[in-house]
């Protein structure tokens, strides 16, 4: 396997060479900033580029717009992205960029020498590598907005009982619980979903049709 690395600092970018030379890869070059990293992968072509988020001039997205560039250029590539902190964004772009051939990681798991090149030899085979961490995010940040995600599954089966169009006493029968229960349920529905009092009857088609769409 054949890497260029792009690292602004000069020490982490000498420790991530020996690191990979040291588990039989084949480091073809490695530079400082994003516009040294495009002419490198011009020239050299390699199969995978590990690629620090910030970088000079600016130090605020320089890596992941080389980044995004390579993966449009140089589709064969496959792009492992490494970032201090998890900046989600920056991970959504990159696989919004592409479906395979591309990795967001922390700079953390690079002391871990093992799972660092097991990323880098999944990015070249096309798959993508997220960082645990980022991942964790996501899926908070996926439950944050779906307020399906936050209903208990007796408040689910009463939704899907009003999407029937059934009454209360008829989602009660249904369920074999009682009405004050069914009521209690819906006012859980109508809270998670943000629908207020004022939207009156609306509330519960508006319940309804959020459940269809989801």
């Amino acid at each position: 396997m054949r890497v260029v690395i792009a690292e602004d600092s000069a020490l982490l970018r000498q420790g991530i060479v020996l690191l990979l030379r040291d588990a039989g890869i084949d480091v073809v070059d490695a530079v400082g900033d994003g516009d040294a990293l495009l002419r490198s992968v011009a020239e050299h072509r390699p199969d995978v580029c590990v690629v620090d988020v910030r970088m000079p001039p600016t130090f605020v997205d320089e890596g992941l717009r080389a980044a995004l560039v390579i993966r449009s250029s140089w589709p064969e590539t496959g792009v492992l992205v490494l970032s201090q902190y998890v900046e989600q964004s920056y991970a959504v772009d990159l696989i919004d960029s592409a479906t395979s051939g591309v990795g967001y990681l922390l700079k953390d798991r690079v002391s871990d020498a093992d799972e660092f090149v097991d990323a880098l030899q999944r990015v070249r085979a096309g798959d993508t590598v997220l960082d645990p961490d980022v991942v964790k995010q996501m899926l908070a940040r996926s439950r944050r907005q779906d307020p399906m995600a936050t209903l208990s599954p007796r408040e689910r089966d009463v939704l899907a009982a009003m999407a029937e169009g059934r009454s209360n006493a008829g989602i009660a029968a249904k369920l074999f619980i009682g009405s004050a229960a069914v009521e209690k349920h819906i006012r859980s529905i109508f809270v998670k979903f943000g629908l207020h009092p004022e939207e009156g009857e609306h509330r519960r088609v508006l319940a309804v049709l959020r459940y269809l769409g989801a």
